[in-house]
């Protein structure tokens, strides 16, 4: 799995089409699907977008909350009831559904946010803004990291 990293800023057309940046589009693709899985994220205006095998282990992890739970029900309609599956166009952009853009105040501009096995869209001004509050939550609770032992994450 190619780790997608950095921050990449691309314009959104009349459309609605925006291309994906290519270090990112070549990490998809590996996988049958030609495209990208993208769901909205409910703590922040973004959205998420990942490969098949990540959404795959979404739904087995909410599959494997309590059957009938809030957890469960809220969960599978955040994230997957309101996943899109948006296959690559032959100049490797996307059409953002408006739902999205209206989710993230995507206008003009899309910021690509590398997350490692996975990466956000977001409206310029609006990761500004997030990125520094995160700095400084960060900062404020003395944040660590304990290192995975293993290539696969874990």
């Amino acid at each position: 799995m190619v780790l997608l990293v950095g921050r990449h800023v691309n314009r959104i057309d009349a459309k609605g089409r925006v291309s994906v940046p290519k270090p990112f589009r070549v990490a998809f693709a590996e996988q049958s699907f030609a495209g990208l899985y993208v769901y909205p994220l409910f703590r922040h205006p973004a959205v998420e977008a990942c490969d098949e095998r990540f959404m795959k282990r979404l739904s087995d992890s909410i599959d494997a909350l309590d059957m009938f739970s809030e957890d469960q029900d809220d969960l599978a309609t955040i994230v997957i009831n309101n996943a899109e599956a948006l296959p690559f166009d032959p100049e490797g952009r996307v059409m953002m559904p408006k739902p999205f853009l209206d989710h993230t105040g995507i206008q003009d501009k899309a910021l690509f946010v590398g997350c490692g096995s996975r990466f956000q869209i977001w409206a310029p001004d609006a990761f500004g803004t997030w990125n520094v509050r995160a700095y400084e939550r960060a900062r404020a609770r003395g944040a660590t990291l304990k290192l995975s032992d293993g290539e696969d994450g874990r």
